[in-house]
């Protein structure tokens, strides 16, 4: 049995709109309260994860780079407090013929380093996705990185041996002369570059693999059902969808090979004749063999912008936060 209402229509209709209001209003306070995380205290608690790393980052990073700055502009070798000197340090750098020289030694082993271990890891990456995709096979290539620079280093080091090392009593056996890759001012930087090569391409070889994944293969068999041959594919199709993720991987493989020390550091010192005197190994000896900390940390500023305007360089020309997938 219905019961019928006393209430006049312009009341019932009045609470009819009140209660829609109040729905819509619930209704964005939820969507609201959904898009915030569900509330204030996921803040307090991303806050909490990410205060570690923060922490890490402002004493690690951000406050040595800060004294670094200001020590660039005075002369300070830690027995004595640090003397405000200027630009003394700038002007003695843009004056050192050494510098000039370690620079130019440090982009010889770039332009090696980055060239070959691009083509060696691109070449690996698409023949680990055109022809397996095995997980051991992913495990074998990452190996070598697996290995430190310093014991990659002296391994190298010793098989590289002028006298002892089997790689020469392999060319030896050859028919060729011993080669003194590590004691010869021509053969030293290559020879560091490819050391390096060894140790990272697996690395760089996965992360160009994980890109090749993101393209889809729906994009391949159209190509083929066009006659595009497996190489035609790699210069249309591959090449430009891998674009973004290499152009990344090449602002990390550049900063990274700007940065090389330790390999450096335990197979040649420097040497043959500052033939292999990159620039963070000249600013190490500075630093820590001269006691020149004020001098040293104005080269390493000097570096910090040279890493800088690459970056900004290479991202500009390479396009590397734009994709093709959605053109």
């Amino acid at each position: 049995m219905t019961v019928a209402s006393n209430s006049p229509p312009w009341r019932l209709r009045r609470r009819t709109a009140v209660g829609v209001r109040s729905g819509t209003r619930t209704a964005k306070k939820r969507r609201a309260h959904e898009r915030d995380g569900g509330g204030r205290g996921d803040g307090a608690l991303a806050a909490v994860f990410i205060a570690p790393a923060m922490l890490g980052f402002l004493v690690f990073l951000l406050w040595p780079t800060l004294r670094g700055v200001w020590l660039s502009f005075t002369r300070f070798n830690l027995l004595t407090p640090a003397e405000w000197v200027g630009l003394d340090n700038y002007v003695r750098m843009v004056n050192d013929p050494l510098f000039w020289e370690s620079l130019w030694v440090t982009v010889e082993y770039v332009v090696i380093n980055i060239g070959v271990q691009t083509v060696a890891a691109l070449a690996i990456a698409v023949l680990m996705q055109r022809l397996t995709q095995s997980a051991v096979l992913r495990g074998i290539v990452l190996t070598p990185y697996l290995v430190s620079n310093v014991v990659a280093g002296i391994v190298w080091l010793w098989m590289l041996d002028t006298q002892l090392g089997i790689a020469n009593r392999v060319i030896g056996a050859l028919g060729v002369g011993h080669i003194p890759f590590l004691a010869d001012g021509t053969w030293a930087i290559p020879t560091i570059a490819l050391i390096n090569v060894w140790r990272h391409v697996g690395y760089t070889a996965l992360l160009l693999f994980a890109g090749l994944q993101a393209i889809p293969n729906d994009v391949y068999e159209a190509a083929k059902v066009d006659g595009a041959s497996e190489w035609r594919m790699f210069w249309r199709v591959t090449l430009p969808l891998l674009r973004p993720v290499l152009a990344v991987v090449l602002i990390m493989t550049v900063i990274g090979s700007f940065q090389v020390f330790d390999t450096v550091a335990v197979t040649t010192l420097g040497g043959p004749a500052n033939a292999s005197n990159v620039l963070q190994f000249y600013i190490y000896n500075s630093a820590f063999g001269r006691f020149q900390f004020g001098y040293a940390s104005a080269m390493s500023v000097a570096l910090l912008a040279v890493l800088s305007v690459i970056t900004v360089v290479q991202y500009r020309l390479t396009r590397a936060g734009r994709t093709d997938l959605g053109q």
